[in-house]
């Protein structure tokens, strides 16, 4: 790596760059590949408005509640029903629906899997979505929560 110059007793030394530069344009194909694949956060959607200000409807609310004598009582905005009726009166509403949501509010004295019975029925009536609404947001006025 030494280049002579003038006579015979002067040497001036230089560096080679050439594989300095081939190691740089390997390195930097090793990451274009890597990039595409590397891991990335969850995807999150933001609510949309409704098209020409209209919603699907008034929300749906299933409300799982404990009685008094330890049964698990069930009502869909406000109204009581049945048990064995859950999946069908669900289906009727979700039947002409295009966005198929329901909120879910569990009493806190229930088991997960009294709760977790109420989602499954949801979910086999047509439901594709399902929101658990907290304390806070039960405390709060429903209808602000809607648009």
């Amino acid at each position: 790596m030494t280049v002579k110059s003038g006579s015979p007793r002067e040497w001036t030394s230089t560096i080679n760059v050439t594989p300095l530069i081939d190691v740089l344009l390997v390195l930097l194909i090793i990451f274009m590949v890597i990039a595409p694949s590397l891991p990335r956060g969850e995807s999150a959607r933001i609510p949309q408005p409704a098209v020409n200000g209209l919603s699907g409807g008034t929300p749906v609310i299933l409300e799982v509640l404990r009685g008094s004598d330890g049964t698990t009582h069930f009502t869909i905005n406000h109204e009581q029903v049945a048990r064995q009726d859950l999946a069908a009166r669900l289906a009727g509403i979700y039947f002409n629906r295009a966005e198929r949501v329901f909120f879910l509010k569990g009493d806190d004295q229930l088991s997960f899997v009294q709760v977790a019975e109420a989602i499954d029925v949801g979910h086999a009536a047509g439901a594709d979505r399902i929101g658990l609404l907290t304390p806070n947001a039960q405390a709060g006025d429903e209808e602000s929560l809607f648009p």
